[in-house]
């Protein structure tokens, strides 16, 4: 893994188009020593190679989709009941694009 150094820092933000103060380097290269350390301190956990990387930070709990059930489609009333503004029996919306 390349070291990150201050040359490093200042040759991606250049990269990146954008200035950084001397502090705002400082501050930078402390956070990336303990991102270091916390990465040192993870890759040390015995068979961590072995897992699989998840893709979010946390187990979500999966939701079955209902079943698809084909049934008579709505009548034009029942689906303009309670719109706002309803011109020729279609649903009447403001203008989004230009």
């Amino acid at each position: 893994m390349k070291k990150v150094t201050k040359d490093v820092l200042v040759d991606a933000s250049t990269r990146l188009m954008f200035t950084m103060t001397e502090d705002q380097y400082s501050v930078l290269l402390d956070e990336f020593s303990i991102l270091i350390q916390q990465m040192n301190v993870i890759g040390m956990i015995l068979g961590v190679d072995e897992l699989e990387p998840m893709t979010f930070p946390f187990l979500a709990p999966s939701q079955a989709l209902a079943e698809d059930e084909p049934s008579a489609p709505l009548s034009q009333q029942q689906v303009t009941v309670n719109a706002a503004h309803v011109v020729e029996g279609q649903i009447k919306l403001p203008k989004v694009v230009g």
